[in-house]
């Protein structure tokens, strides 16, 4: 078995599925390998693992972003629940501008997804108890820190859970409108 990497309908978003080789006693997982994934087209030098337990199904945590200079990257995957996973084309003169994909992630699928710079990124948690790790290409730096807000009617995205469970931060839950968002990328 191989690394399975897919382009989702923005195509520099990928699903990546690494193999997993299981028996009676569980599987095991080789979850990230640089060469493998630059064979793969995914030729990102990541430089931190960060890793989040969100208590509650129906958590939103997103949209978020990191501006240039320090715009990231991400590789994300579920240790434990699932997610669904929304990336959006903040790139100026992308056909895809504005536009969203999705993917659910769990870690009982084992898929990851890779999210480009020039991205928002967030998710949504469909289980209690849901812990994400990801990688990110850049670190992270507060002054370069952003978001938009996760419900906005212009994107109008399907995050899997209805809008009146969502469980937010202060911050997303004030995060600007998109159409008052100014691309950096």
């Amino acid at each position: 078995m191989s690394l399975k990497v897919e382009s989702l309908a923005i195509p520099d978003v990928k699903l990546v599925t690494p193999p997993r080789f299981g028996d009676d006693r569980g599987f095991f997982s080789e979850t990230y390998n640089a060469q493998r994934f630059k064979e793969a087209g995914i030729d990102a030098d990541f430089v931190q693992d960060n890793h989040s337990l969100s208590a509650k199904r129906g958590t939103v945590r997103g949209l978020h972003y990191q501006a240039p200079p320090f715009a990231q990257a991400k590789l994300v995957r579920v240790l434990r629940g699932a997610i669904i996973d929304v990336a959006v084309d903040v790139r100026k003169g992308s056909p895809t501008y504005g536009k969203w994909v999705s993917a659910e992630l769990s870690a009982k699928n084992g898929v990851q997804i890779y999210v480009p710079r020039g991205f928002l990124h967030g998710f949504a948690t469909l289980e209690p108890d849901t812990e994400i790790a990801y990688k990110v290409d850049n670190y992270y730096s507060k002054e370069c820190d952003g978001a938009v807000l996760w419900n906005d009617p212009t994107l109008a995205i399907d995050w899997g859970i209805p809008s009146a469970e969502a469980v937010l931060s202060d911050k997303d839950a004030a995060a600007p409108a998109f159409a008052d968002f100014e691309t950096p990328f």
